[in-house]
């Protein structure tokens, strides 16, 4: 059974990480499909997500597991002092940095979600690569990779194994599209009827 690890931090957006969450736990849990070990991770024991949702994540970066496929999702900005919070903050974070370094030399997925992208681009991860993130921050991921390929209007894109969505709910489209590409589009269909998400045809 692969593991996928949720990277969480405060101010994190919710959906961002709770919509992937939710597609990669349904999936191969009814008909068809293989189920995937999903499980979140973060930097302390409690982070508060957007909109103070507390969370305990389930691992630590000093005892999780080593995942087959990671996510980081995004979220967070600058205060009216110009002081930065969410993804803006961890992309300077050297334990975050030293986590997705790490990780991305050994697992066999990258994905990120919205600003999630900024985290990967400040680790060096999306140097003539595909990328997209939220419309809001396609300038910032323009001057942290300037040698990807930054398309602003797509959804997703996919380099092989880095996958990155633009924002919030895109991470949902594009958890689905992983899932057709590791297990075929019969199992992507499945967990979208079982969520109910009629914008996967």
């Amino acid at each position: 059974m692969k593991k996928i690890a949720i990277v969480l931090f405060d101010d994190v957006e919710v959906l961002d990480f709770a919509g992937p969450f939710e597609v990669f736990s349904i999936t191969g849990r009814r008909k068809i499909g293989e189920p995937y070990e999903v499980f979140t991770v973060a930097e302390t024991e409690t982070i508060t997500a957007r909109n103070r949702l507390v969370i305990c994540p389930t691992f630590t970066f000093m005892n999780c597991p080593a995942p087959h496929i990671f996510l980081v999702p995004g979220g967070g900005g600058y205060d009216a002092g110009g002081k930065p919070f969410g993804s803006r903050k961890e992309m300077d974070n050297p334990a975050m940095q030293h986590w997705i370094k790490q990780q991305a030399a050994t697992t066999e997925m990258v994905l990120s979600v919205c600003t999630g992208a900024l985290i990967l681009a400040k680790a060096g991860l999306l140097d003539h690569l595909e990328a997209t993130t939220h419309f809001l921050a396609i300038d910032s991921l323009r001057q942290l990779a300037p040698h990807a390929r930054v398309f602003p209007e797509k959804r997703f894109v996919d380099n092989g194994k880095t996958v990155l969505s633009a924002g919030v709910s895109a991470g949902i489209d594009m958890s689905l599209y992983v899932i057709e590409k590791l297990q075929g589009k019969e199992v992507a269909l499945e967990a979208a009827r079982y969520m109910q998400y009629d914008y996967w045809k």
